[in-house]
């Protein structure tokens, strides 16, 4: 008795794909250096604060409104200052996170949320 084996297309359907996942790094690459370019700008606490960040996590600006310093409660402006560059960094995050997904088609690849 002799078995079939289904073929999967054979040789060429191995190049195809690996020319598909070769366009699918290249495009991954290109949106990573747009989102490091992109400028990004939250803010907390009634908008007394306000950070502007970059693609790269980095801090461009911090602006802290006057109303807010209080020499007796440096604590609640620290905690304002704290919200409001957690969130930009979430923000970078999760914006990475969603236009790296537009490219691999929702493809669950280990590793990939933490590499952006």
């Amino acid at each position: 008795m002799k078995v079939r084996i289904p073929q999967s297309g054979g040789p060429s359907n191995m190049a195809g794909m690996l020319k598909q996942a070769q366009k699918m790094q290249e495009d991954m690459a290109a949106k990573q250096a747009e989102l490091e370019e992109a400028t990004y700008e939250v803010s907390a606490g009634g908008g007394m604060v306000t950070v502007r960040i970059s693609g790269k996590k980095e801090i461009l600006a911090l602006d802290v409104k006057p109303d807010i310093v209080d020499p007796d409660d440096i604590e609640t402006m620290t905690d304002i200052i704290t919200a409001a560059v957690n969130e930009a960094i979430r923000k970078v995050e999760e914006t990475a996170n969603e236009e790296m997904a537009k490219i691999t088609g929702q493809m669950a690849i280990p590793g990939m949320p933490t590499m952006f």
